[in-house]
């Protein structure tokens, strides 16, 4: 876990859909010292969409997708519920980081600690992966391996924690019920509420771009949906590897996705581009998204790339110069030569996963 995930996942910055697996991720995080920011969050996703919302500021659970009122409607006590669980959650966390904190040698300053648990199920095979760990100031403190039943210490802080919850049986015993039973099932329920959202398949809008002529071309999609896909550049049908940067997915306002792969193009002939395509790939969608590397579909800062299309005609004329007297110097050669052969990736004792 770093910061990234809980400015991201609070909308601030920052895998057919059928046959991937659908996941229930609860984030709770509590700070100290961030200007104009809660000092505690809890953030619920599916399929890395947000479903509900609770924070210090306003005490509320709230849900974030309309699809959410038909699992209200079915339990009319699940926001009053949940909201007093994170109410509970919100005097623990603020323990836990005074605590963290005297454990660090810390006094003042921004800290932040998180507590990231959920699941993921295979709709296709049934295979459940439940996960639950703590991270503290971007990096992780504590994780509970859920094959082995144990917690893994990363930290020599962590260590004391660690061999107090690896002695509390009933806790592990809760986890390990709630990862691989419950929360799988809360995963079906709201899948089958959101599915219209969360089953849908939304094909992204392609477009090149590039800063000034000596920037590498940006190959960017944007309105995907979901997030399992995959982009790259290749050249002549094989994947590139090489001069290529591959970003960070990232989420839309909107639910969709975005993704680019950048292309350093310094060192490719302008003769050679046709060779280059960049392609993108949609879980599910058999048919991939390809976009060659033209210069009239590249969008500039210029917002003028005639410069390209001269430098690309000009160095098709010489090559096809060249083949011309090659092609002369050859028949000349041949007919004085014989032919020849083709060369040929202290906290709470019990801090207990709420229902959602």
């Amino acid at each position: 876990m770093n910061i990234l995930v809980f400015l991201v996942l609070l909308g601030i910055g920052p895998h057919g859909a059928a046959a991937v697996p659908h996941s229930l991720k609860n984030f709770y995080t509590a700070s100290s010292q961030v200007p104009n920011f809660p000092e505690f969050v809890v953030v619920g996703l599916v399929d890395d969409i947000q479903m509900v919302h609770y924070d210090s500021n306003t005490r509320r659970v709230v849900p974030k997708q309309d699809w959410m009122n038909r699992v209200t409607e079915d339990d009319p006590q699940y926001l009053e519920r949940n909201t007093g669980y994170s109410v509970a959650a919100q005097q623990t966390f603020k323990v836990n980081i005074d605590n963290l904190k005297q454990r660090f040698n810390q006094t003042g300053g921004v800290h932040i600690y998180q507590w990231m648990y959920g699941c993921e199920w295979d709709d296709q095979t049934g295979e459940v992966k439940g996960f639950l760990q703590f991270g503290y100031d971007g990096e992780d403190f504590i994780s509970f391996d859920l094959e082995t039943g144990t917690y893994i210490a990363p930290k020599r802080e962590s260590v004391i924690t660690k061999h107090k919850w690896d002695s509390n049986k009933a806790q592990i015993a809760q986890y390990k019920h709630y990862l691989t039973k419950s929360c799988p099932e809360w995963v079906k329920k709201y899948v089958n509420y959101g599915r219209a959202l969360l089953l849908r398949t939304d094909l992204p809008s392609v477009s090149l771009l590039q800063k000034s002529p000596s920037s590498p071309v940006t190959c960017h999609a944007t309105g995907f949906y979901p997030d399992r896909a995959m982009m790259f550049w290749r050249k002549d049908g094989e994947e590139l590897y090489d001069n290529v940067d591959h970003r960070e997915m990232l989420p839309n306002h909107d639910g969709s996705f975005q993704m680019s792969v950048d292309l350093d193009i310094s060192s490719v002939p302008a003769v050679d581009w046709k060779k280059y395509q960049c392609v993108f790939q949609l879980s599910g969608v058999k048919e991939d998204i390809v976009k060659a590397l033209d210069p009239k579909e590249i969008r500039t800062n210029n917002g003028d790339l005639s410069y390209i299309y001269i430098i690309v005609a000009v160095a098709v004329l010489a090559l096809a110069l060249i083949a011309v007297i090659g092609f002369v110097a050859y028949k000349k050669k041949k007919a004085k030569c014989p032919p020849s052969p083709d060369n040929s990736s202290e906290l709470s004792e019990k801090l207990n996963p709420d229902p959602k």
